[in-house]
């Protein structure tokens, strides 16, 4: 019996902290995700990837295929959404919007999100919208997608 009281003690004490660490990492995630939709409505490239980790294993995976890393996440941006991060004006700028689907808070250092992006043109028009899956990692910076899958 005392065998199983100690594991037991110990479950018992990490389930508060577990269910206090869910709703802020949630939060926290969610927060990013505005300010990096925020980046991007004001054609700031840099506010808007400042989300995603600099690691050089992080991966972007689209309809094209996967990107390695944060140069050439950043390059695909630039080359498919010119009028959204190129110079001068940009009529053709739109509004990115997210509402959050699923949150799943993977150990203390990882975190999966899924959310309906919806990118609303500036002129009007019809919105474009799909799904992402992303995955985060806790960092010294705060919470950085590792993973994003995007369609």
């Amino acid at each position: 019996m005392m065998r199983w009281l100690v594991p037991l003690l110990m479950l018992l004490t990490a389930l508060p902290v577990a269910a206090k660490e869910r709703p802020d990492s949630r939060i926290q995630i969610e927060a990013a995700m505005e300010d990096s939709a925020e980046g991007w409505n004001r054609g700031d490239l840099d506010a808007f990837l400042a989300i995603y980790s600099n690691d050089p294993g992080i991966t972007f995976t689209g309809s094209k295929g996967v990107e390695r890393g944060l140069g050439p996440i950043r390059a695909r941006y630039v080359k498919n959404y010119p009028d959204q991060f190129g110079p001068g004006e940009r009529p053709k700028r739109t509004a990115l919007s997210f509402r959050f689907e699923e949150f799943q808070l993977i150990g203390r250092t990882h975190a999966h999100l899924v959310a309906r992006w919806t990118l609303t043109p500036a002129a009007g028009g019809a919105a474009m919208t799909g799904m992402t899956s992303l995955l985060f990692r806790r960092e010294a910076k705060g919470w950085k997608i590792v993973a994003d899958h995007s369609s």
